[in-house]
């Protein structure tokens, strides 16, 4: 059963061709990856996900990645890596002036973009988990209280229904498996079967009940913790 890295990168290009091979590249070295051919299609993804990094094309069918830069930084805070043709150092550096964290011109050798997000996902992750409060919608999470708060109230979770939901916060639209699950939230790896998974899962379905959060069972892959 596949498992899923908690890094997301989202990939915001409008040449399929270019869009489904840095897909499979970054899907193959096990990030989970969400893909924009237009900023249309982008701010859909941002409505569900928080990507860790976001490598975005200035040249878009319904706008330009540097116009676009301010509103994307109002609700997502991840480094932004421009992939253009538009190969002009005044370009380059029009970009990097407009908020954007690094620049590459196409075309582009593979491996260095792939090393280039591998070194922000670092940055990202360290930030992450140091970062002691965590926001998503009517959702809060105190890390280093360990508690939760559903609209302003404090949810009472138990210490491994916090870490479930911790886990379900970073990777919202992902099927993540019951093995990963237990890994990441047990913090050891699934000997037995996968009852103390589904009896958390269950209680923090019930815990959400009045919030905008459904998790979702996928038979055979997993849950997956998603926005309405």
């Amino acid at each position: 059963m596949a498992e899923y890295n908690a890094a997301v990168v989202l990939l915001v290009e409008d040449n399929p061709d270019i869009l489904e091979a840095n897909r499979q590249v970054f899907a193959h070295d096990g990030y989970t990856v969400l893909t924009a051919a237009t900023l249309a299609e982008a701010r859909t993804r941002l409505l569900r996900a928080q990507p860790d990094v976001i490598v975005l094309d200035i040249m878009l069918p319904d706008g330009d990645g540097l116009s676009f830069l301010p509103e994307l930084r109002e609700s997502c805070g991840a480094p932004v890596l421009f992939l253009t043709a538009k190969d002009r150092q005044e370009e380059r550096l029009k970009g990097l002036r407009a908020g954007g964290n690094d620049y590459i011109t196409k075309p582009y050798d593979i491996d260095e973009l792939r090393i280039r997000v591998k070194n922000f996902l670092s940055l990202t992750r360290d930030a992450q988990n140091t970062a002691a409060i965590v926001v998503t919608g009517s959702l809060k999470l105190d890390t280093v209280a360990q508690q939760a708060f559903l609209k302003g109230g404090d949810m009472r979770l138990t210490p491994k229904e916090f870490a479930l939901l911790h886990l379900f916060m970073r990777n919202i639209d992902v099927v993540l498996s019951t093995e990963y699950i237990y890994e990441k939230a047990w913090g050891q790896a699934m000997s037995g079967d996968d009852y103390p998974v589904k009896k958390a899962v269950s209680r923090l379905r019930f815990k959400l009940e009045e919030s905008e959060f459904i998790i979702s069972t996928h038979r055979g892959a997993g849950y997956c913790f998603y926005k309405e």
